[in-house]
């Protein structure tokens, strides 16, 4: 039948892989433990999945998006919302007002993780997202391109 050659492609092309990934990505975001999320992000980046563009900084996005693939069942991921004073890189707000928390991304290229926590902060991305949150994450990324590694901050509020 087409389902099971469906099920099939999707388990031998690796994406059953990047679906395993994402979902410890998503659980080690959930619990705060920033190396695990930044070292798979650099599995990430450095498999078959990350667009190699000539845009730094939309290949990181399509990283980011990545990564989180597995929120998808749960959350609605928004690129560039805007909140408080600026623009967040990535939101992930819950498809249904539950306790579920809200992701705020943001990510910074050759910075440091703590800075896009604070530019989160300074720039208030959250503001308009707390209604639907039960926990709030802020999450900081980094990528270096001398390392080629990612480095994360994640912040409950």
């Amino acid at each position: 039948t087409s389902r099971s050659t469906i099920s099939s492609l999707i388990v031998n092309s690796g994406w059953m892989k990047l679906i395993r990934r994402s979902q410890k990505i998503l659980e080690d975001t959930r619990t705060g433990r920033n190396e695990d999320v930044a070292a798979g992000l650099d599995e990430i980046r450095s498999g078959q999945y990350a667009p190699q563009l000539s845009d730094y900084e939309r290949s990181l996005r399509a990283v980011i998006k990545y990564a989180y693939l597995a929120a998808a069942c749960e959350r609605i991921q928004m690129d560039e919302l805007p909140g408080g004073k600026g623009i967040a890189a990535v939101a992930c707000i819950p498809a249904e007002l539950s306790r579920l928390s809200v992701m705020v991304v943001e990510l910074k290229g050759n910075k440091a993780a703590g800075g896009a926590i604070a530019q989160i902060k300074e720039k208030q991305y959250p503001a308009k997202l707390k209604p639907y949150a039960g926990q709030l994450l802020l999450v900081g990324m980094n990528y270096d391109e001398k390392t080629g590694r990612f480095t994360c901050l994640i912040e409950k509020e």
